[in-house]
């Protein structure tokens, strides 16, 4: 409770000047405080509106997204026409602290990898640098487990632009053999037509330093890039990346309730990730909206 509220509040039971001299506050300051009642009203009118708004953009049963925070919901809000005019991201952080809708914030599980030396000698072609001036020219590109309910593992490979962030590529198996990951290079290829020229970074895991893999990569025209042994910073946008996923896709839970639920959640999350959820280095638009505004001209297959 404020000490206006307090004042007015006994305000009939004791003198407002007493009251004042109590709390430590000037009259003219509690009279100018009752005096804006009814705009402390309306604003608060409107921001329970907003809030409601708000609700509504992180509800998946309203296609909404519940890991959204400020940032994310005020970019939504700004893009939905019927909102009117255009949503200050400070009011948004306040509306959503005072009515306890922050997005999820978990802590990352920790992932033990263990990398596979290899006498295959690969260059770090990325040096941490994980940014692109133009699509189809650098990609990352990690495996990490999803874990169900019966104690087994399935397992992700992924293939990430790093100019728009896009999940180009991806699979998912009950395996880690190099099938794996050759099948999320396929699946990018396959997605933007030609993969010639381009450069796929990953770890020194043994089935990125395969001699198979080696020679997909070769068939495709993509010159392979490998951050050096144990460094988990090398490859670190397709670390973010899963954890990420997990932490959305399963929102507290430890593990998935079987494979076709994982599968299931996994490619309703990819799918919403690429073409919908709001992305901070595309500036709050999706990898695919950021795309598509880029219009950026795609190498094609030679």
């Amino acid at each position: 409770m404020s000490r206006f509220q307090f004042v007015a509040d006994h305000q009939h039971a004791f003198e407002v000047k007493r009251l004042c001299e109590l709390v430590e506050v000037s009259r003219s300051s509690f009279y100018a405080w009752v005096k804006a009642a009814p705009a402390r009203a309306e604003r608060a009118s409107d921001d329970r509106q907003l809030a409601e708004q708000i609700r509504a953009i992180q509800d998946p049963a309203q296609g909404g997204d519940r890991a959204y925070g400020a940032p994310r919901v005020t970019a939504e809000l700004n893009d939905d026409k019927s909102v009117g005019e255009r949503v200050n991201h400070k009011r948004v952080a306040r509306v959503m602290r005072e009515h306890g809708l922050a997005g999820i914030r978990l802590r990352r599980r920790v992932r033990t990898t263990v990398p596979e030396p290899s006498d295959q000698k690969v260059p770090d072609l990325l040096e941490r640098d994980f940014t692109a001036e133009t699509i189809n020219t650098k990609y990352v590109g990690d495996i990490t487990y999803l874990p169900l309910a019966d104690g087994s593992n399935l397992y992700l490979a992924t293939v990430i632009d790093c100019c728009s962030r896009k999940l180009t590529g991806w699979a998912v198996a009950d395996h880690m053999r190099t099938e794996l990951v050759e099948d999320a290079l396929k699946a990018a290829h396959l997605d933007r037509g030609s993969l010639k020229g381009a450069i796929f970074h990953s770890d020194h895991g043994s089935v990125y330093t395969s001699k198979d893999y080696a020679r997909l990569c070769t068939q495709f025209g993509v010159t392979q890039s490998m951050g050096a042994v144990g460094s988990s910073a090398d490859n670190a946008l397709a670390e973010s990346f899963n954890a990420t996923l997990k932490r959305e896709v399963l929102a507290g839970a430890a593990t998935f309730v079987d494979e076709a639920d994982a599968r299931r959640r996994v490619f309703r999350w990819a799918t919403r990730y690429n073409t919908r959820r709001r992305h901070s280095w595309c500036g709050y638009l999706s990898p695919s909206t950021y795309e598509a505004r880029r219009a950026t001209t795609l190498p094609t297959a030679a």
